[in-house]
């Protein structure tokens, strides 16, 4: 589903799911593995506010069709609903949810596994998620939290990166997600990171200040303590013409904006760690 739908069997078959509706009951079955989905959540999701006289009746002729088209999964029918019985690591979204859970734990102590990790994570999506049902109401919601999660993610990936002396591709791979997204500060603070990693303060420097300018005229509101900071110490190293320093964060929840600073001299090429 992180892409394109695709189905197989067990052998590695693809099976072939005909009709938008038809996929679209599918993905909203695959997306609760082992879960009863209730009859008026699918009913709604289908049609809307178009629901057909019934409806009931409608969504059960779609489910008949959608056991002869899967044969070696079991819908269970129950009083209020559906149910797909099916291992939650068959799903691309289960999987990817759980290595990047991995990874995002594994950046703690192991940058180079987290960055295989979670490198692993975002090999699975194939273009954008539940590309064939983006329109409708229940699509719109899993799908923004699917792409926060790829973001947070990829974020990750690129703080495992940083953490392992990786410096030249981050700078040109953070620039074009920092033009997608101009107002995420993490972002901001990791393509400050790698400039500095790479020996270039100055543009650093002017990332933080367009930032600022940014979210000054479009939110009203001064950049995060956390980018704060690090615009400090950059400022800092560049008057002392040394090395930036090593800043590791302890452990946070994602979305949190608390960070750890430890200071310390560090080899040539090392950062400043944490946002």
């Amino acid at each position: 589903m992180l892409g394109s739908l695709e189905v197989r069997a067990a052998s590695g078959e693809a099976l072939e799911i005909g009709g938008a509706r038809l996929r679209a009951l599918l993905m909203m079955l695959a997306l609760r593995p082992g879960q009863l989905v209730p009859a008026s959540q699918l009913i709604d999701g289908l049609w809307a506010d178009q629901a057909p006289a019934g409806a009931a009746n409608a969504l059960q002729a779609l489910v008949s069709r959608l056991r002869r088209a899967l044969p070696e999964a079991l819908i269970e029918s129950r009083p209020a609903g559906y149910q797909l019985t099916l291992d939650p690591g068959a799903t691309d979204i289960v999987r990817f949810e759980e290595l990047a859970a991995t990874g995002r734990a594994q950046l703690r102590d192991d940058p180079a596994a987290a960055a295989a990790t979670l490198r692993r994570a975002l090999g699975l999506w194939r273009g954008p998620a539940l590309a064939e049902v983006a329109e409708t109401e229940f699509g719109r919601a899993v799908i923004a939290r699917l792409d926060e999660l790829r973001l947070l993610a990829t974020e990750n990936r690129i703080e495992a990166d940083l953490r392992t002396g990786v410096t030249e591709p981050l700078v040109a791979e953070l620039g074009g997600l920092a033009i997608a997204h101009p107002m995420r500060e993490p972002l901001a603070g990791l393509l400050m990171r790698a400039l500095c990693a790479a020996g270039r303060r100055g543009d650093a420097l002017e990332v933080y200040e367009q930032t600022r300018e940014r979210l000054a005229d479009q939110l009203g509101v001064d950049p995060s303590a956390e980018l704060a900071a690090l615009h400090l110490e950059i400022l800092r190293d560049e008057h002392h013409r040394r090395s930036p320093l090593d800043r590791r964060p302890a452990h946070v929840a994602p979305g949190s904006r608390r960070i750890v600073v430890r200071f310390g001299r560090t080899g040539r090429g090392a950062c400043l760690c944490g946002h």
